[in-house]
């Protein structure tokens, strides 16, 4: 066992409670696009904000809904990988255990994890751009050149994400807060750390005491921050990391 593996390990063990932070690297090993990669063929003339800003779905509706049409089927057709299995193991050793998620996938559910905060919404989960109002979409609407339209106020309808320039949801903020705050041990794993306010909880985590484990391919901001810093897919490392600290 390399050393550092035995280190997170020990780490691990000794944990009264445990959270996790994930980003878009855990949805990539499933084969789901980072938001970047996602902007090839077709889509790699688009300007990010044209396609995840609430100004590019004023401008053209039907742009951002079949960008987002596209997203949806990716995520539908991908598999939760073994990280995430590890991760839903891991509340049955830690119940309560919460992943903070910055993806807007449903692959951690799909895994088994059953407390999950979504930070930047759900992409299968729609709702009136105006009033609100939740939507459920048929199939025939996510087929359709443009959004439909909301029979509560007439507005378009929007995918449940968080787009450029908006805030996250207060509830889930909330929840990742007290989360992180409270954990013995912040597992950090697949993430750029450069998305705000996600990159702070890593920080308010070591701040309030905690120790932090990342499990990353590269160096992140959050690298320096981190305990024990563990190289390689989650879908390799997390299982690994699971059976050392049994």
């Amino acid at each position: 066992m390399e050393p550092s593996l035995r280190v997170a390990a020990d780490i691990l063990r000794a944990a009264p409670s445990v959270a996790c932070l994930t980003g878009a690297g855990v949805s990539a090993e499933s084969g789901v696009p980072t938001f970047r990669d996602a902007q090839t063929g077709l889509w790699a003339r688009y300007d990010p904000q044209r396609l995840a800003s609430p100004q590019g779905f004023r401008d053209d509706p039907g742009l951002v809904w079949r960008w987002y049409m596209a997203r949806l089927t990716a995520v539908e057709q991908a598999q939760p990988n073994k990280g995430h299995l590890a991760l839903a193991h891991m509340q049955e050793r830690w119940p309560g255990f919460p992943v903070i998620t910055q993806n807007v996938d449903d692959l951690h559910e799909r895994a088994g994890s059953t407390h999950v905060i979504h930070l930047h919404g759900n992409i299968a989960q729609f709702h009136c751009h105006q009033c609100g109002t939740a939507h459920t979409l048929s199939a025939e609407e996510r087929r359709a050149p443009a959004p439909p339209i909301c029979k509560a106020c007439g507005g378009p309808v929007r995918p449940g994400v968080v787009w450029f320039g908006e805030s996250l949801p207060a509830d889930a903020l909330a929840a990742a807060l007290e989360a992180v705050s409270a954990c013995g041990v912040l597992l950090v794993v697949g993430t750029s750390g450069l998305v705000y306010p996600a990159a702070q909880l890593p920080l308010i985590a070591k701040r309030a005491g905690s120790r932090l484990i990342e499990i990353n391919l590269e160096p992140s901001p959050l690298s320096s921050w981190a305990d024990v810093v563990l190289r390689g897919p989650s879908g390799e490392v997390f299982p690994a990391l699971l059976d050392a600290s049994v």
